[in-house]
């Protein structure tokens, strides 16, 4: 891996970290607003972010979840398929736009990985609790299209890595 690679993501990684310590109260309940979650929107751009994306997840979970073990299991775990899935669909999509849409699709379904963790966890109700969760993840993702769109039209996310 290229230095330029491992910088980039470890960048990635700690702006997720740092965004996700600022809102931390609004991360890891069953009504979830992680704002740093935008940051999956760059695999639309270059699959090489994945490293950091999970890097950051992981990190987050370890020093900032009340529930560790479950949250670097199922949080983590979640990422990582979800990230899988929009990579494997970007070989299929062509434009931008259409690939951070089905990206915040992926990302909202595979929220019931999260459900499950707060469902076993805490005995919140499943159903429900995917609802909260994935309505939590739709709107960071949807809002952070056009903002992922704008800064990378700025720095040019699919160069820097």
């Amino acid at each position: 891996m290229k230095i330029k690679t491992i910088v980039g993501n470890g960048i990635v990684a700690a702006l997720y970290i740092a965004i996700s310590a600022i809102i931390q109260p609004f991360g890891f309940t069953n009504i979830q607003f992680r704002v740093s979650e935008m940051f999956n929107h760059l695999i639309v751009f270059n699959k090489k972010y994945f490293y950091g994306i999970i890097l950051g997840v992981f990190l987050t979970n370890l020093f900032f979840s009340p529930m560790k073990a479950y949250d670097l299991i199922f949080g983590v775990g979640q990422s990582i398929i979800a990230l899988l899935i929009s990579i494997v669909a970007a070989r299929f999509i062509k434009g931008i736009w259409t690939r951070m849409a089905i990206n915040t699709l992926v990302f909202t379904a595979t929220m019931f990985f999260i459900a499950l963790e707060l469902h076993l966890a805490f005995g919140l109700p499943f159903l429900f609790t995917w609802l909260t969760t994935a309505i939590g993840e739709f709107v960071v993702m949807a809002v952070g299209m056009p903002v992922m769109y704008y800064i990378n039209k700025q720095v040019n996310f699919e160069k820097i890595v």
